[in-house]
């Protein structure tokens, strides 16, 4: 075996769905003049149609990414494979995504590294599990739980089309947290957990049980209610360190000519982030601080619903329609060339 052969096959997987000129199957990221973009499935025989007439998918098969392409009236396109944020902000999603900005802090503040073992919950459309898979590599490993099985079918699809296929390194499985995680891990076998959910307090036995000495628990939770009853939790608990909270927020400049500045939109709150990690079996953690006298009334205990915290309801329709959409880009890729005439559904979607 050359060393060509020796380093693609040593590729990480779906290394090589990112590399090459564009496919048939693939999402192609499509900008036009006046910077808006949309997000296409090549299929072979099919065009991308807006009223400024239509772009032939055969144009961009077989061609190097990057190049500009024109329309039956000469609109020109410029076409790119579609980066991870660029991604996840335009995939079929049946709940909110966790937002690239957040994705990165979890990543970079929550110490996901190649190899690590990690467990999350609240997997939603996918979006943070595609960046979990990326960080742990092919050699770690990923364990999601998800309650409902409509979110589950959602973010199966949403990976497979950005990896090329089923990760490595992936597990999904149905079910509460709290329960399942410690049916299905060994006690102390997992580096790091990462939990998107209405009340992580709930799941403090659990994660204490299957973390590792050493190890970092990260939570995204949407309202500041949420951020301090969990706080307050592991303090009471004293297995863990003292926890760290923050948000981020992301602005964008515009930029033309010497009219730089500010955007007037910015992505403001999306979250906010906390960390705290596992101390050895049978230390309490220090008093770094003083400890809120406040008592939880009943009222506020059963206040956690997706009503009470404006998560907004999705209906079991859009969920099966994100599904589908989902998993047909992934079937898309397997077929073969359509016969001329034959014009089969296209995707297009704006973002």
């Amino acid at each position: 075996m050359n060393q060509q052969q020796t380093s693609t096959s040593a590729a990480p997987h779906g290394a090589d769905v990112r590399r090459g000129p564009f496919r048939a199957g693939e999402r192609v990221q499509l900008t036009d003049e006046r910077g808006r973009m949309n997000t296409v499935t090549l299929t072979p025989g099919t065009a991308y149609h807006t009223h400024k007439g239509f772009l032939n998918h055969d144009l961009l098969i077989g061609a190097p990414e990057g190049s500009i392409v024109e329309s039956n009236v000469g609109q020109q396109y410029q076409a790119l494979r579609p980066l991870l944020s660029d991604f996840v902000l335009s995939m079929p999603r049946g709940a909110a995504v966790v937002y690239p900005k957040d994705a990165g802090q979890i990543i970079t503040m929550g110490d996901i590294y190649p190899g690590a073992r990690v467990v999350e919950a609240g997997v939603g459309s996918g979006a943070l599990s595609i960046s979990l898979l990326r960080a742990v590599g092919d050699n770690g490993f990923l364990h999601s739980f998800e309650r409902r099985e409509e979110f589950a079918d959602i973010a199966r699809g949403n990976v497979e089309t950005i990896f090329g296929g089923p990760h490595p390194a992936w597990k999904i499985s149905l079910g509460d947290f709290q329960d399942q995680v410690v049916a299905q891990e060994e006690p102390g076998s997992i580096d790091r957990v990462v939990l998107d959910m209405l009340a992580p307090w709930e799941c403090l036995d659990a994660v204490a049980t299957v973390l590792a000495p050493g190890g970092v628990w990260i939570n995204y939770v949407a309202t500041v209610t949420q951020l301090s009853r969990t706080a307050e939790a592991i303090r009471a608990d004293g297995r863990f360190t003292e926890p760290d909270a923050w948000e981020s927020m992301v602005r964008g400049w515009h930029l033309e000519g010497l009219a730089v500045r500010p955007d007037h939109r910015m992505v403001a709150h999306t979250g906010f982030l906390m960390v705290t990690r596992r101390l050895a079996d049978g230390v309490t953690g220090l008093n770094l601080k003083k400890k809120s006298k406040g008592e939880f009334s009943a009222e506020d205990l059963n206040a956690w619903t997706p009503e009470a915290v404006g998560e907004p309801a999705v209906s079991d329709r859009k969920l099966r329609r994100a599904a589908r959409d989902a998993s047909s880009t992934v079937q898309t890729k397997g077929t073969k060339s359509k016969a001329a005439g034959e014009v089969p559904a296209t995707e297009n979607q704006e973002h």
